[in-house]
């Protein structure tokens, strides 16, 4: 899905910095009037208003699109006439604008989200970039579109953590949401498949979604698993069994009054001495009519190695920088070091990256910690808008955690050593010209030792590297780059078990 950068409206709306809702989230409940004057009396509630849950208790998935009036990507995709295409041919039957030969199981609503231009009569194409409502002359959109004050806006935003516009997100019968984006008519109603039945028998608990850590360092492991009760009547009791290669390692039980569709995080007892790897988490209730949804699978990674508490963070991030953020939290989830999420967007169509230069962190020895790299719109550091990567590196020049492409959090769980702190010392060295086109110039000042000089790239992969021995005085060592493929570079000194780092950008 393209990326779109944030604008001052949306900043001015007040909207939240976290991404959009993640799968399988619950989506919250809400009530808009549609703002097209012919369907001002069509609602199914009450003149023309509209309640997501209302459509969702009926059996329908809803497809939501938030949008602004001043977004031209958004109006793009409304001309696309792709929700109109869906709500025609699938839409409540008997609803204006909704064939005869419905399959009668989507609903669509529109909704203006940036709250600074709420108030404004704005759907009809008084200074927006076009009409919305009704985009070519005859051309009346059928499906509701609501345009709230400012407030009633604002709320959604915060409910839906809407980031960007457009965005577009699927929500089943059972409440469960997926951002799906830009599709095509055929796509949307293709992932409608995707969603559970409708609940329909009086006993059926469902495995939602596994919230144990997905890394774990050492000792005692907790799993924990969120329930829903897919059942028409309450659901009072469930149990939940983990089984790691068909052995029983932790189990878990609900008791309450669960209504249909409610969710419940269940917190099952600690497998000792866990070394991570493949779970499966089953949950059951007393007369569960489908076994097909009881069963979640989770594989747990395990920690990384740092052979010294001194670890350098190296980010390099997609043309959409300010997307990117990290963390390092400890064995009690405290945030000890973190980065990004401020950094100048370059644009989709330049070339390069933007590099965040490396971050040392001086961590405790011997504990375990969390690396969490993030990105708010949830495509990770990748593809088609400047591949991007992070490494993790130890004051013994071991990059032992590295990755890039990920979904929207990539985490790893890491170990670190305890090295003496004369380890904490750098060589003075100077890179240039940074960023670099033909050559790159590393200087430092020997001491009657032996050196080794590398050009890496983020993934720790040598590119170029020069060994030499009983070096004293002012040294400069000098690297082709000719045949180096544009991006950013790390340049590193090796001296008795010592490595400083600098970043090169090569253009």
């Amino acid at each position: 899905m393209k990326k779109l950068l944030f604008s001052a409206a949306m900043l001015l709306a007040g909207l939240s910095a976290n991404a959009q809702l993640d799968p399988g989230s619950v989506a919250p409940n809400f009530t808009v009037s549609a703002y097209q004057p012919w369907l001002a009396a069509a609602g199914t509630t009450n003149n023309g208003s509209y309640t997501l849950y209302d459509y969702l208790d009926q059996g329908y998935t809803v497809f939501l699109d938030v949008s602004a009036t001043w977004c031209g990507p958004c109006w793009n995709y409304h001309l696309s006439g792709a929700l109109e295409d869906v709500y025609a041919s699938h839409g409540p039957a008997g609803a204006q604008g909704v064939s005869a030969n419905t399959t009668d199981d989507v609903m669509v609503i529109w909704i203006e989200g940036d709250g600074s231009t709420a108030d404004a009569t704005m759907l009809d194409g008084a200074g927006s970039i076009g009409n919305w409502i009704e985009p070519a002359t005859g051309n009346q959109i059928q499906f509701p579109m609501a345009n709230p004050a400012s407030a009633a806006a604002n709320q959604i935003n915060n409910d839906y953590n809407i980031n960007y516009f457009p965005t577009i997100y699927r929500i089943c019968p059972n409440r469960i949401i997926e951002e799906v984006g830009q599709l095509g008519a055929t796509a949307l109603y293709g992932t409608v498949g995707a969603c559970p039945p409708p609940a329909s028998a009086p006993a059926d608990v469902a495995a939602l979604s596994y919230t144990g850590a997905a890394v774990h360092c050492e000792g005692s492991y907790t799993p924990s698993i969120d329930i829903q009760n897919n059942g028409t009547s309450a659901l009072t009791s469930a149990t939940v069994t983990v089984t790691q290669g068909g052995t029983t390692v932790s189990t878990g039980t609900y008791s309450g009054n669960l209504a249909t569709y409610g969710v419940a995080n269940v917190v099952c007892s600690p497998i000792a001495n866990f070394t991570g790897g493949a779970l499966v988490v089953t949950v059951t209730t007393a007369g569960d009519a489908s076994a097909a949804n009881n069963n979640a699978n989770v594989t747990v990674g395990t920690a990384a190695s740092a052979v010294s508490q001194y670890v350098t963070v190296n980010i390099t991030t997609d043309y959409y920088a300010s997307e990117t953020s990290w963390a390092i939290k400890n064995g009690a989830g405290a945030t000890v070091a973190q980065g990004g999420g401020n950094w100048q967007d370059l644009g989709g169509t330049q070339a390069g990256q933007t590099v965040q230069a490396p971050v040392l962190v001086t961590l405790n020895p011997s504990e375990c910690y969390t690396f969490e790299i993030y990105d708010a719109y949830g495509d990770g550091i990748c593809c088609a808008y400047g591949d991007g990567a992070f490494s993790l590196v130890d004051a013994n020049g071991t990059t032992f955690a590295s990755g890039g492409e990920f979904a929207s959090v990539d985490t790893r769980a890491f170990k670190t050593g305890a090295l003496g702190m004369d380890e904490l010392a750098t060589i003075a060295m100077n890179v240039y010209p940074n960023p670099a086109s033909s050559e790159v110039n590393v200087s430092f000042e020997a001491t009657n030792n032996d050196y080794a000089v590398a050009l890496m790239d983020l993934q720790g992969r040598v590119i170029s590297a020069k060994n030499m021995s009983n070096l004293n005085g002012t040294q400069v060592v000098s690297f082709s780059t000719e045949n180096v493929a544009k991006g950013s570079y790390i340049v590193t000194i090796t001296v008795d078990g010592l490595t400083t780092t600098k970043n090169v950008v090569i253009k």
